[in-house]
């Protein structure tokens, strides 16, 4: 596993093309897919396929993308951190949960750092299993997404925003208007965002309480792009209802009814009890309030080409 191959890897997953990929990196499109093809005999693992929504990836894929990141990101970081601190800018590094980092933080983030002008907020994806590590290392100064059920006491918890995992599904699949049972659902083909690769969150709750096999399950770059694979009749999607809304009011999805097809979750801020950045904790003040939630459901929906997956850092100034 060579830099080179990483750089070529995390380029794909960013961009869901070895074209563009080449392109940015200003190399043949065949040094690409042998970078990628030397990773997959590395690792044992085909990392991902292609489909008419973009790329699907494995759970192994997504993985070595998030660490892929972290190597490859590190030297970045140190430098914006490093030159921030130079200009007298300070830095608010957030780790968010992959649901919440695609439907819910871009509204958030750009808000709130409009109110300090002296402020650079960082975004990154990452397991929220890893939250708690993450803040006692000094790695992320907040978290948001699904909250551990034993939580240490080093850390405080704060619930940020109620939402709605629902089924959906497009309008000529076989499950389209039915009450499905729990055993109907489970035979379905499953079109999953990022976050069924974690072991915490709505979207693994769901998937455990109605017992899906691992070969029903399909595993997109984004949500967004499972959601999209739906409305074409290729299976079925959990999603945040007030994501998937305006297409349920358009007729391009279809909730499935039942009590089996919805579930209830809480997104939670995460920081240290102690020594917690200002900002930090005025973000995780600021992130429950009426004004924060609207921010959120507005900026919710992002498309597959423009959202960023674990491999992508943003900042907002």
């Amino acid at each position: 596993m060579t830099p080179a191959q990483l750089r070529a890897y995390v380029a794909v997953v960013r961009l869901g093309s070895v074209k563009q990929a080449a392109a940015q990196l200003e190399v043949s499109e065949s040094a690409v897919s042998l970078h990628i093809a030397q990773l997959r005999k590395e690792f044992g693992d085909q990392l991902f396929s292609r489909t008419a929504a973009g790329l699907a990836f494995t759970p192994g894929g997504l993985r070595l993308a998030s660490r892929a990141a972290e190597l490859l990101g590190l030297q970045d970081r140190t430098v914006l951190e490093v030159s921030a601190a130079g200009r007298g800018r300070r830095l608010l590094r957030v780790a968010a949960s992959s649901l919440f980092a695609e439907l819910a933080a871009p509204g958030l983030l750009e808000l709130f750092a409009k109110r300090a002008a002296d402020l650079d907020v960082e975004l990154s994806v990452r397991n929220p299993a890893s939250f708690e590590t993450l803040l006692q290392t000094r790695a992320a100064d907040i978290a948001i997404g699904p909250q551990s059920s034993a939580l240490d006491p080093s850390i405080a918890a704060q619930p940020v925003m109620n939402y709605r995992l629902v089924i959906v599904v497009g309008p000529d699949h076989p499950l389209a208007g039915v009450r499905a049972s729990a055993a109907q659902l489970r035979e379905q083909t499953w079109l999953l965002g990022p976050s069924a690769a974690t072991d915490l969150g709505a979207v693994q709750a769901m998937l455990r309480r109605l017992a899906v096999p691992d070969d029903r399950q399909q595993i997109f770059q984004s949500h967004a792009a499972a959601v999209t694979e739906a409305k074409r009749g290729k299976g079925i999607a959990p999603a945040l209802s007030f994501a998937v809304a305006p297409d349920v009011r358009q007729g391009h999805l279809l909730l499935t009814p039942g009590p089996h097809a919805t579930l209830e979750a809480v997104w939670h801020s995460l920081v240290l009890a102690t020594g917690t950045p200002p900002a930090a904790a005025e973000l995780s003040r600021f992130a429950s309030t009426p004004r924060a939630i609207q921010a959120m459901i507005r900026g919710a929906g992002v498309s597959v080409g423009h959202f960023k997956p674990a491999v992508h850092v943003t900042l907002w100034s």
